[in-house]
């Protein structure tokens, strides 16, 4: 039940960080769902980060990695918004924009994660030499 708990206040958090920021970066690019697309990079790099943070520095514990990834950045992050707004471009035959949202999520979302990774190693590095 514990859990659960944990999970449903990240979703909490994590869905509101996603309509505030995907709603503020979109309301500046109507064809192009960019809102979505920066939440889900800027959110696959945080995954990447805890998750090796968490997972081969042991720097979070198993219910706060749990909070972070499942809850809140499972709640920031979106396939079905990606997935529908892609499915509007092709729809209007918006092939070129429809081609970039997908390469540009796909790549730069990968990318992210690796950025994460490379942030988490760094810090842990960093923490160590504190020690």
């Amino acid at each position: 039940m514990y859990t659960i708990l944990l999970i449903g206040i990240g979703g909490f958090i994590g869905a509101v960080l996603r309509y505030s920021l995907s709603g503020w970066v979109q309301n500046s690019f109507v064809n192009f769902p960019l809102g979505t697309l920066v939440v889900n990079i800027v959110g696959s790099f945080f995954l990447g980060l805890v998750m090796y943070l968490s997972e081969y520095q042991g720097l979070f514990s198993e219910e706060t990695r749990i909070l972070l990834t499942i809850g809140l950045l499972g709640a920031f992050t979106t396939l079905s918004t990606f997935s529908y707004e892609s499915f509007r471009l092709l729809e209007s035959s918006k092939l070129m924009q429809l081609t970039m949202n997908i390469v540009a999520t796909v790549l730069f979302s990968i990318f992210a994660v690796y950025l994460g990774k490379i942030s988490a190693l760094n810090l842990a590095a960093y923490l160590r030499g504190i020690k």
